[in-house]
Formats: C-alpha cells, sequence, structure tokens
C-alpha cells in the first residue's frame, strides 16, 4: 500500500511539472518590431509577451550595445529566459523607479507614471512644478550626483528600475546598484542629433508602463505639430542670419552645422551662420574669428549662461561690437527658470521640439505667429 501511496506521488509530481513545462512563456520566433520612426539610438520588438530593447546608442561612439528583456509581472513565475542573453531583465509595469536626467521626467509626467518616480540625483535641477511637489512633500528622495548617487540611499528605496546615463560604461554607483540586483537601464535621447529623434525616446520608456500606445499617440501629436510648424516658417519672406553661443574662459563654444541646435534653426528658416560645418556637437572657437563671421548678425542665441546685457558687457566688452547687441536682438532660455534654478529648457525642450521650433518662428518671423508667447526663449534682459 505504501508503495502504491509513493508511485502515486511521484507520478503526480511528474504531471504538475510537465504542466507547468506548458506554461512556460517563451520568446516567440515571431517578432513584431515597434514603428521608430526619427530615432537612431534605439529598438524594440515584441516576442510572444516578452518586450525586447535595444540601446545602440547609449552615449556618443559607444562601441557596446545594450539589450533589455521586460516581462509581464503575471507571466513572470512563468517565463524562463537566458539571462546571459540580456543585460537586464524588468518585470513590468514597474512601480517604484529612479531616474537620472531632467529629460525623463516630463516624459513620465506624460505617460501619468510621475507618482513612480522614488529618487533622482541633484533634485534642483528639475524645473516641473507638478515634480516639483513631489519632492517638496518627501515622495522623491535626493541621491546626490549622477556621477556618485548616494547608493545606501538607492538601495533603501527598494527600485525596480533605474534609468541611467552617462558618457561612458564607468559608472561605480550604477555598478554597486547592478550587484545589489537593481536593473539599469540606458537611456540614450541626449546622443540624438535630430529635434524629432530626442522626442521619439517617450517609445522607450513606454513599455516599462505597459503604455506604448499612449506613447505612440503622443509622438505623433508633438510631430505633426513640429511639421505643421516647418511648413509655416517656409512662408517665411526673409532667411536672416543667426549666431549662437559665447565665451567660456577664452574659448567660444556654437553649435555645429549638423546638431539638434542647427536643425531647428533650419526648420525654422533662419540662416545659420555655422550650416556648412559637419560638427554634430559644438564647435571651439577664437573671439577673433567669431566676431569675423558674425558681427553683422541679425540674432544671437544663448550667450553662454548670462541672463542681461550687463552681465555680457562685465563679462567681454568685446561682445557690444556684434549688431545683434546693438539692436537688442539676444535670445536665451536662460530666463526660464524653475523655483529652485533649473533650466526647464534641458528638461523640457527635447521633449517637446514642436515649442522649441515655434519659439524661433515667432522670434525671426513674428508675423508668422503674431499672438505667441515664447516658452523657453525670450529677450535677454
Amino acid at each position: 500500500m505504501k508503495k502504491i501511496t509513493l508511485l502515486l506521488i511521484v507520478l503526480l509530481s511528474i504531471s504538475c511539472k510537465q504542466q507547468q513545462k506548458k506554461e512556460l512563456v517563451l520568446p516567440s520566433s515571431e517578432q513584431e518590431k515597434t514603428s521608430i520612426t526619427d530615432a537612431k539610438g534605439f529598438s524594440i520588438e515584441k516576442s510572444g509577451d516578452i518586450t525586447i530593447i535595444k540601446i545602440t546608442s547609449p552615449w556618443p561612439n559607444a562601441k557596446t550595445a545594450f539589450t533589455y528583456a521586460l516581462i509581464p509581472k503575471e507571466k513572470l513565475a512563468y517565463t524562463t529566459l537566458n539571462k546571459d542573453a540580456y543585460d537586464a531583465i524588468i518585470a513590468v509595469p514597474v512601480e517604484r523607479v529612479i531616474a537620472t536626467s531632467t529629460t525623463h521626467i516630463p516624459v513620465l509626467e506624460a505617460l501619468g507614471a510621475t507618482n513612480t518616480l522614488v529618487g533622482f540625483p541633484n533634485t534642483n535641477f528639475i524645473s516641473s512644478v507638478a515634480t516639483r511637489e513631489r519632492i517638496d512633500h518627501g515622495f522623491i528622495k535626493e541621491l546626490g550626483t549622477n556621477e556618485a548617487i548616494n547608493s545606501e540611499i538607492a538601495i533603501s528605496l527598494q527600485p525596480e528600475l533605474v534609468v541611467g546615463f552617462g558618457i561612458n560604461n564607468q559608472n561605480k554607483a550604477y555598478e554597486t546598484l547592478k550587484r545589489s540586483n537593481i536593473p539599469i537601464v540606458y537611456n540614450g535621447d541626449w546622443t540624438e542629433e535630430t529635434p524629432l529623434g530626442k522626442a521619439e525616446w517617450i517609445k522607450f520608456f513606454a513599455p516599462f508602463y505597459k503604455q506604448e500606445k499612449k506613447a505612440d499617440s503622443i509622438f505623433k501629436s508633438i510631430k505633426n505639430n513640429y511639421n505643421d510648424a516647418k511648413l509655416l516658417a517656409k512662408k517665411a519672406k526673409k532667411q536672416p542670419t543667426v549666431l549662437s553661443g559665447g565665451l567660456y574662459k577664452d574659448v567660444w563654444y556654437v553649435a555645429g552645422g549638423k546638431s539638434w541646435m542647427a536643425q531647428f534653426l533650419a526648420d525654422a528658416k533662419a540662416n545659420y551662420l555655422w550650416k556648412n560645418d559637419t560638427a554634430t556637437g559644438s564647435l571651439s572657437l577664437s573671439i577673433e574669428s567669431v566676431l569675423e563671421k558674425g558681427i553683422q548678425a541679425n540674432f544671437w542665441l544663448n550667450p553662454s549662461m548670462h541672463t542681461s546685457y550687463k552681465e555680457l558687457v562685465s563679462a567681454n566688452e568685446h561682445y557690444q561690437q556684434f549688431d545683434a547687441f546693438k539692436n537688442k536682438k539676444i535670445y536665451s532660455h536662460t530666463n526660464t527658470i524653475g523655483s529652485t534654478g533649473g533650466l526647464l529648457f534641458y528638461e523640457l525642450g527635447p521633449n517637446r521640439p514642436d515649442l522649441v521650433l515655434k519659439d524661433f518662428i515667432h522670434i525671426f518671423h513674428p508675423e508668422l505667429l503674431p499672438n505667441y508667447s515664447p516658452f523657453f526663449f525670450k529677450p535677454l534682459k
């Protein structure tokens, strides 16, 4: 009798294991790609219940790609994956997140996920009123700096995900968090070279919250608004010349001809003086060369971090030689700040290129948007 009972137990055990194996959800051979039209640094594929996100541009000139697997929480117990094939495996939707760049804030708000943010480095840089309120109430903890995140506080917050960014893969704090089994995913929105490319990274965030349809709708609206503004700019009868940047110590930094900013200026139908340059970042120039090329420019954008004409003169008297200075045609985003001094442009601008473009159209061609109130770029004081 005991032998029969033991046999039944063994058979039942085998039956349960076979049934459990049948319930395992493995990546399907049929993959469905998410449409990414403007961003170059990431891709998303659906493989059965699994979402695979691949980051090919976590930082400029990266030689390493990162691959992440996202599994629905309700399927996690029945899913097996080869852990060695992925840089992180994350159960979704996530409910506790640490973000590390202010550009992440507007995306979380747009997806209705602000309440999932539990930690952030340098919270004073955040300008959003809604997120600042959560900081003030203690829902979002200060973590120090991105290069040296307070690992103890970060681990104590029990995040399900850290959305990181870096100029390379040398971040000791991230490595510490990984050893504590906290997934790190790299966001490379800042490496994109076009306005719409940066904005499309909302689709990167969406799968972590199961909000893919919402992200698609938001990006589609932003893209349509941007393209409508671009068409409006084509009606302009003049194409004013534009100078950018300012001195830092003895070097004048201007936006490269293939940069994000240069693309805005081209779409706003402005004649950017360095448009023929091939740099995607910034150029390092002498004040003499900038004077020679830009002294008669109609407009001047972002003279370093200065907020007034008085500050410009105090910094360098040679600034007064530019026509844009004489004619009070200098515009900057430095006067649009949050309650703790964070610059709203660096936070929201990459996510809302349609607003940036409209700012420039209003500045360069006020007749096309006569009743428009600039959002980021305003006259220097």
